[in-house]
């Protein structure tokens, strides 16, 4: 049970969600991602006349339960799997952190940006309101979201996919460096 407990290297870890692509492929030639099953939840669960949720969205009825196994996994780890405690970061972050303002580590996010009493924040308010609002936006603007792209489209030697990686990668690098320090001052 420690084994399981305990966060897998990534020589392990890796290997093991790349192995999910050839994995759906041979067992039904499916796709891995996670974005398009909002689209398939909201064609079964919104009997509107949208263009968008105009298709058969029973054919992929499978992504749906697969996000069900992910939600599902992710409440047994983390009620029933974890480790008490916070996450494990390193000191040099942990210090970076702090000298932007960041105090609270206790939990899987830092308290001080990702919590309720936030919400109501200017801070909070963009963090959490309109980066959630960004996400969405640019999985759909992307076609499909950072798993589907860098694990299934990489994979599949799609070239948008890889453009798409590369530029969530340069986004990611833009947000931390440039960007994250003048957000965590306000």
């Amino acid at each position: 049970m420690e084994i399981i407990k305990q966060p897998w290297p990534w020589y392990i870890a890796g290997p093991l969600i790349g192995l999910v692509v050839p994995a759906l492929l041979l067992l039904g030639n499916k796709p891995f991602g996670i974005s398009s099953s909002l689209r398939h939840i909201c064609a079964a669960c919104v009997p509107a006349n949208i263009s968008l949720f105009k298709y058969d969205w029973k054919k992929e009825s499978w992504n749906l339960f697969f996000t069900l196994g992910i939600i599902a996994g992710g409440f047994i780890a983390t009620y029933l799997l974890s480790v008490p405690g916070s996450v494990n970061l390193s000191p040099q972050t942990i210090a970076t952190l702090q000298q932007q303002g960041v105090k609270d580590f206790s939990g899987l996010l830092p308290g001080d940006i990702f919590s309720f009493n936030q919400l109501f924040t200017l801070r909070g308010f963009i963090f959490i309101v309109l980066g959630g609002f960004l996400v969405g936006f640019g999985t759909r603007y992307a076609g499909g979201c950072t798993s589907g792209h860098a694990i299934m489209g990489i994979s599949s030697l799609q070239r948008p996919s890889l453009v798409a990686t590369c530029c969530f990668m340069i986004g990611g690098f833009i947000m931390t460096w440039l960007i994250l320090p003048y957000l965590l001052q306000l």
